[in-house]
């Protein structure tokens, strides 16, 4: 495997940049730098000098022999000062190194996952950790990236494996006088796997909501006020405001952290009927829009009828409170008033549904684990039918094990691994 070489902290200007090396010729690469031999420590300061010589740098250098290393090859890193001039002088010596070359965007973690220190689904997440915006979903990469899902994954596989030999054991001897039923452990084993998929497909929405942002949208009639309630939730000039209706044509999108939980708060247009038809494309995408959303604010008097249903958990309120004597359940983005209150109800009616959130955040994973849940449907309803159909149950609960195992990226997903590290910088 070829020796890779890239900058592993982010471009520009800085107090320290880190340069990672990773392969078989990692260590005597390092080794050149540091004027021909590597620090018996683990961490030393050394001078950095190019093959004539010529320093390059003063470093903190860290070396790690495999396997005990991020990508679980030799590795070097070597902290320099953060300047464009070190970085791209301390890269174009190792450049020069025969045998070593710059590395592919994400190939230390795909080496990471090939040698088995990572499963595919710890590489979503440490992705997901590095574009984490929000306290949540730090939290939720942290879970994944610390294995999480692959324990759960790790756990139901065994119990399938269990279960499938007890069958098979039944199969193999079913000339003769199996002195033990097995049929109720293999029952009892399918049936935890089951309800274990079943509670985290069902929390797969509200943690991919996490990990992508809840859309919360502010519905109404033109002119009551949606657009200077979206800037003053948003506290600037987000959205054009003025006292024609109809001015908001297409979706504004907000986007605010709101205690930990990423939220896009959706400006969108007034619902009437009208005959522009400009206008009535935007009221169009409104509706839509508002379906899809997670949450809705809806801004309107207390008769008032939108052709937008209202659904468990919506917010309903009067519009231009600072215009009105009777200021009960109103607000104002004008004035401001109402506005922490909305701002509470709406962190509050997110952080209640957050708390079903399951640790599997992709589709991918949903659908994993989907077809996994579709073979232990299948295979409880044909042990049923009795023994001379255990070899097809066997059969269904090996298809379970197979998307278990493509779930953490153990087999099958190989099309899917350049798009995944695609995204990835190259330090990673």
């Amino acid at each position: 495997m070829d020796t890779i070489f890239a900058l592993a902290s982010p471009q520009g200007k800085a107090g320290v940049a880190v340069i990672r090396v990773s392969g078989p010729l990692a260590l005597d690469a390092g080794a050149q730098l540091c004027g021909g031999e590597m620090p018996a420590r683990r961490a030393c300061l050394r001078n950095l000098r190019d093959e004539s010589g010529e320093h390059l740098d003063e470093a903190l250098v860290l070396s790690f022999s495999a396997p005990n290393s991020f990508t679980g090859e030799n590795t070097v890193e070597f902290q320099t000062h953060g300047s464009t001039a070190v970085i791209s002088a301390v890269l174009e010596s190792l450049s020069r190194i025969d045998g070593l070359r710059m590395a592919q965007p994400g190939e230390f973690t795909r080496r990471a996952l090939e040698n088995g220190n990572l499963d595919l689904a710890q590489v979503e997440g440490l992705a997901d950790l590095i574009d984490a915006e929000t306290e949540a979903q730090r939290k939720q990469a942290q879970v994944i990236l610390a294995g999480g899902l692959g324990k759960l994954a790790e756990i139901w596989r065994a119990n399938l494996i269990r279960a499938a030999s007890l069958i098979e054991v039944t199969i193999d001897f079913a000339d003769e006088e199996v002195p033990v039923d097995v049929t109720p452990e293999v029952t009892a084993l399918l049936t935890e796997v089951q309800a274990g998929l079943e509670k985290e497909t069902d929390g797969i929405k509200i943690a991919e909501r996490i990990r992508n942002g809840f859309e919360v949208a502010i519905v109404g009639a033109p002119n009551v006020g949606k657009s200077t309630l979206l800037n003053a939730l948003a506290g600037r000039e987000a959205a054009l405001t003025s006292e024609y209706a109809g001015t908001t044509r297409d979706i504004i999108e907000v986007r605010m952290d709101l205690a930990g939980l990423p939220v896009t708060l959706l400006d969108t247009a007034g619902l009437r009927e009208t005959e522009d038809h400009v206008e009535g494309l935007g009221i169009a995408l409104a509706r839509k829009r508002a379906e899809e959303a997670d949450l809705r604010v809806f801004l309107a008097e207390d008769e008032e009828i939108l052709d937008v249903d209202m659904r468990p958990g919506d917010i309903c309120l009067r519009p231009k409170a600072d215009q009105r004597d009777d200021r009960e359940n109103a607000i104002s983005g004008q004035s401001g008033y109402g506005i922490d209150r909305l701002v509470d109800h709406v962190t509050v009616v997110l952080q209640n549904r957050s708390a079903q959130a399951g640790i599997a955040t992709r589709a991918r994973h949903r659908d994993a684990m989907l077809s996994a849940l579709r073979s232990l449907k299948e295979a409880q309803g044909i042990l049923q039918q009795g023994p001379e159909f255990y070899d097809i149950a066997a059969e269904e609960m090996r298809s379970a094990i197979r998307a278990l195992e493509m779930l953490v990226g153990r087999i099958g997903v190989e099309n899917l691994l350049d798009e995944i590290f695609s995204s990835f910088c190259l330090g990673k």
